[in-house]
């Protein structure tokens, strides 16, 4: 069954009738996209880990509200990313995984060799250091949108905010992203070709 499956199974019941066997169900079935929108957000494993956690103790606490959710996947997503942004807050200082860390977990999982994997895990480093020199109300779409694969209306619930205002912080972000990643091609076409002259 799939997580949306499970969210209209659930949703559809009476919300005193909800155990914690049945929310933590409703948990299980969003887990992985919730982890993604935590790691988008605090770039630490075990952070992430914590809010998918957390965002279970404020399911059983909000139990109550369930009916009334119309959407409870992105009220899920909505929960962890406001207690990502919270703990990033509280955190204050920018990604803990390094080049090396981001390698290390890359490579069991893929069939690269240690070259490739190092070299993509290096791009994908710069990629979250272009979208985190973005406008933050612009990085946050780009999130939700690229990384967790929300739609515009979901995004617009989620940052609560119009579904309008979301498309046109995405084209912008998208742009902005466009123009640092030609740049960034650019600077190292340009570092590539004084290498080899040198």
């Amino acid at each position: 069954m799939t997580g949306r499956e499970e969210t209209a199974r659930l949703s559809a019941r009476d919300a005193e009738h909800l155990d914690a066997a049945a929310l933590a169900a409703l948990v299980d079935a969003h887990a992985g996209t919730l982890y993604r929108v935590a790691y988008s957000v605090v770039r630490h494993a075990e952070d992430a880990e914590d809010v998918v956690q957390e965002t279970y103790v404020r399911v059983l606490k909000h139990a109550g509200k369930l009916q009334e959710i119309r959407d409870a996947r992105v009220w899920l997503i909505r929960i962890a990313w406001n207690l990502s942004l919270d703990r990033k807050r509280r955190r204050k200082t920018g990604p803990v995984d390094d080049d090396a860390t981001l390698l290390l977990q890359q490579l069991p999982a893929q069939d690269l060799s240690a070259e490739k994997a190092l070299a993509a895990s290096q791009g994908h480093a710069r990629l979250l250091r272009m979208m985190d020199s973005l406008p933050a109300k612009e990085r946050q779409v780009l999130l939700l949108s690229a990384m967790q694969e929300l739609s515009t209306v979901e995004i617009a619930e989620v940052l609560k905010t119009t579904e309008s205002t979301v498309r046109s912080r995405l084209f912008r972000a998208r742009q902005r992203m466009r123009e640092k990643v030609e740049a960034d091609a650019a600077m190292s076409s340009v570092g590539k070709g004084a290498g080899r002259h040198a």
